[in-house]
């Protein structure tokens, strides 16, 4: 098996509900933070742990996003004219260099782990990243390039995690790490993974965030799951299958998770970056000032 991560799966094909109506004709991987779209974070990200190959599982109305990693000669053509270099030197530097985008349609909505199948016959027999866009990381050095790297010694599935409120349990799935690991360590040995527990049933306070390395031996479990809650098919369940032949493990990343699948994490994520831009972040902080005085 490749040490390499080269393919990076985006499961982009959920409707964006929490979102509307801002989302019932624009894809919730296209809101932007600042003036950046959350599907381009995830693949610059993606890019600066070397993976070249961006896999998006798609579905209906996604189509911005196909269109926003394309080319657009019409738009070219008029920057050039107004003599706009820097802006097309902008949009020319949307999909990072040497990377290229392969889209695959999910025709049903069957969940996240159905979204991973279907980028098999493009992944193979290859390890893999997958990324949930709605989970924006800032951090040095990028989250996915911490978890790539850390394929490359151990070569296994690894999970990120964080500590998550114990009340917040029913909204994540919870690892319990192996009798033994301790608590602290940034890279946890997984006894166990549970979806979505009640509080007072969850094994611990670990929860699996929108980051994963897996291996392809996550397919044949993927295609023997039973569809769950919903009908959907669930990556935690083909995972929790997966433990018991192969070592799996949980990761604590050197990040800042915003979780911009909520609108209060997706405004966290504004202002935290909008202090942080380079042309408008110091005109930001002096209004934040002045409000607050």
């Amino acid at each position: 098996m490749t040490r390499r991560i080269t393919k990076a799966v985006f499961p982009v094909a959920g409707v964006g509900s929490r979102f509307l109506p801002a989302t019932k004709a624009s894809p919730k991987e296209m809101l932007p933070v600042v003036d950046t779209p959350l599907s381009q974070y995830a693949v610059e990200e993606a890019a600066a742990a070397g993976i070249t190959d961006m896999i998006f599982v798609t579905g209906r109305n996604k189509r911005a996003i196909e269109d926003h990693f394309d080319s657009v000669p019409e738009l070219d053509a008029a920057l050039q004219s107004k003599g706009r270099a820097d802006l097309l030197e902008l949009i020319h530097g949307v999909l990072p260099a040497g990377c290229r985008c392969i889209y695959i349609r999910q025709a049903q909505p069957l969940g996240l782990g159905h979204a991973v199948l279907c980028a098999q016959p493009v992944v193979g027999e290859e390890p893999f990243a997958v990324l949930l866009a709605d989970d924006l990381m800032d951090g040095t050095p990028p989250a996915t390039a911490q978890i790539a790297a850390c394929f490359e010694r151990e070569r296994c599935s690894i999970l990120a995690v964080e500590d998550v409120p114990r009340e917040q349990t029913a909204s994540y799935g919870i690892v319990s790490p192996l009798s033994g690991a301790q608590a602290g360590d940034e890279m946890l040995p997984i006894g166990n993974i549970v979806e979505k527990p009640a509080p007072e049933q969850a094994p611990s306070t670990l929860g699996v965030v929108g980051r994963y390395v897996l291996t392809p031996a996550i397919f044949p479990l993927l295609a023997a799951v039973k569809p769950g809650s919903g009908g959907e098919i669930q990556l935690t369940d083909a995972i929790s299958a997966l433990l018991g032949r192969e070592r799996v493990l949980a990761m604590k990343l050197r990040s800042r998770r915003y979780d911009c699948g909520t609108r209060l994490g997706y405004l966290k994520a504004t202002v935290e970056l909008g202090l942080k831009h380079p042309e408008v972040g110091t005109g930001f902080a002096d209004y934040l000032r002045r409000r607050g005085a």
